[in-house]
Parts: structure tokens; C-alpha cells; sequence
């Protein structure tokens, strides 16, 4: 996996960091809350996550950390996601015949 320089890391959370900040203060500026969101996006491409939250906490954690026990932690949370996810409930009943199944497009 390919990692962001960590000085970029820092830049761009600090960055979205300030502009939550200022966004607080005037929430209803759309300027600052278009640049707000900009910046969520910037850390969400560079950290890989889909969140701008996930993100910044992602960020810092790899700030905090050297690569290697990065990784190791992303990988960890990566397989408990996997395990959290709700199955599909199991099909109850009989199977479709093969009429049935067929598409009506094709008649």
C-alpha cells in the first residue's frame, strides 16, 4: 500500500482543521463551506477513506504512528469491518423454476 508523505499529511489536516474551525463560526457562509468540504475531500483522497471525519482521525493516527504499525492497525480494522457486516438473510422457500426465472425481455 502506498502511503502520503507525512509533512502532506500534516499540511492538509491542519488545513481542514482550520477550515472547520472558521466554519463553525459561520456556518451559514457558503463560501467558507464549499472550501470546508474542498478540504474534507482533499484529506479523504489522500488518507483513502470515504469520510471526511474517518479521515482526519485516520490522519492523525498515522501522524502518531510509524508506517509499519499503520498498516498492521488498517489491516486489523479492515477485518473486523468485514466481520461486522450484516449477512444476507438466507432465501426462504422453494427455488424459481427455470420459467420462472427467465426474463421477460427475451419473449
Amino acid at each position: 500500500m502506498l502511503l502520503p508523505a507525512k509533512a502532506e499529511v500534516a499540511r492538509q489536516l491542519r488545513r481542514y482543521r482550520a477550515w472547520e474551525r472558521v466554519m463553525l463560526a459561520a456556518p451559514n457562509d457558503r463560501t467558507v463551506r464549499a472550501t470546508f468540504e474542498d478540504s474534507g475531500y482533499t484529506l479523504c483522497v489522500l488518507m483513502g477513506k470515504r469520510c471526511a471525519r474517518e479521515a482526519a482521525d485516520a490522519a492523525e493516527r498515522y501522524l502518531r504512528t510509524n508506517q509499519v504499525t499503520y498498516l498492521q492497525e488498517q489491516q486489523v480494522t479492515c477485518l473486523q469491518e468485514k466481520n461486522e457486516r450484516p449477512r444476507p438473510a438466507a432465501r426462504v422457500g422453494r427455488r424459481p423454476s427455470a420459467a420462472e426465472r427467465r426474463s421477460p425481455a427475451g419473449r
